[in-house]
């Protein structure tokens, strides 16, 4: 082991937006090893008549439950991550987890247990293991400190696949999953292509998925849908994301807004999320997002809403403030919340 180098790359690079730099371990004959993730604390108040039960009302998804005069308060570190890179030659390996995965309790120990995020293996153009599915633009996630953002409009999966990379174009074979359907019968992967166009200005993507669904009448239903998302720079350091979606896109949008399913039927929607981040001075910075998606059989229409503001008093310590609202249109019922963050990157 030769060296110990603070790296000053992004793992973003290989993985995602939600990776950060790391300590970088040179082992010598092109071979590293990089430690990276960060550590997060969050205070959260939820006000209203929504809730989000699925994740404890620690961060909104796509779907929601009506809750009548809902007042919680909740301090929470679960969105703390750590991964591992390790690169040799021409192949990569990656690990990362976070504390998402249940488990403990409020009243003792408040522990929680690791849940895998990521865990692939990367060889010259072909990523074999889990990970961001293609189909999404991790860039064109917005910076938040509710976790995600408004994943109520955003492509957002991670699973297993066999991706082929050359360039901006993407082909990848992924896990087939029937949501609302007869899962046990998916036997003909999820086939996915984007390309993805980049220059100094930023980027954008086209996507397409094509899948086969069984549905729990022991029928076979084909779904397609698209996407068009990406990130453009615009004045001094700040940028302008965004991400539209359409067709019968199911679980890859939305997060469970859209099902893939409804009765024997695959159902389609319609996604839109914008969001604009400004930087006040180089070390304050704020982004205003808003998410929508409709869908045609369940007849649900939910959107999100927010703005934040975030100061780092060193290059990997930042604290941050949000406010935003949750609403389920179509039965008239909100709720605002409130958020506190710190971060300290690794």
């Amino acid at each position: 082991m030769k060296n110990i180098i603070k790296s000053g790359f992004m793992l973003a690079a290989i993985v995602s937006a939600p990776s950060y730099a790391g300590y970088t371990f040179d082992l010598g004959d092109k071979d590293s090893i990089t430690f990276g993730g960060f550590i997060k604390a969050d205070i959260r108040t939820v006000n209203g008549d929504v809730s989000a039960p699925a994740t404890g009302n620690d961060y909104w998804i796509g779907a929601a439950s009506v809750t009548d005069d809902i007042s919680t308060t909740k301090f929470t570190a679960n969105e703390t991550r750590f991964n591992a890179k390790y690169i040799h030659g021409d192949v990569t390996g990656f690990i990362e987890f976070d504390f998402y995965g249940g488990g403990g309790n409020q009243i003792i120990s408040n522990s929680s247990h690791p849940r895998l995020r990521h865990a692939f293996i990367k060889y010259k153009n072909i990523t074999v293991g889990q990970t961001w599915t293609t189909f999404m633009n991790t860039s064109a996630i917005p910076e938040s400190a509710d976790f995600g953002g408004p994943l109520v409009a955003e492509s957002f999966i991670r699973q297993g696949q066999i991706r082929y990379t050359n360039g901006g174009l993407q082909l990848s074979l992924e896990n087939p999953h029937s949501d609302k359907g007869d899962n046990t019968q998916d036997s003909i992967p999820d086939v996915i292509a984007k390309y993805t166009f980049k220059g100094d200005w930023g980027n954008v993507s086209v996507s397409g998925v094509a899948r086969q669904l069984n549905t729990v009448g022991g029928d076979t239903v084909s779904a397609a849908g698209f996407g068009v998302a990406g990130r453009i720079k615009t004045f001094g350091k700040d940028d302008f994301r965004f991400q539209v979606h359409g067709g019968k896109t199911g679980r890859y949008v939305s997060v469970v807004t859209a099902r893939d399913l409804v009765g024997e039927e695959a159902e389609q929607s319609t996604s839109i999320m914008a969001a604009y981040r400004h930087y006040w001075t180089e070390d304050l910075r704020s982004t205003v997002y808003y998410g929508t998606t409709d869908t045609d059989l369940g007849n649900v229409k939910n959107n999100h809403v927010a703005v934040n503001l975030f100061k780092n008093y060193t290059k990997q310590l930042s604290f941050g403030v949000e406010v935003g609202n949750f609403e389920m249109s179509k039965v008239n019922k909100n709720s605002n919340y409130l958020q506190f963050s710190a971060k300290y990157v690794l």
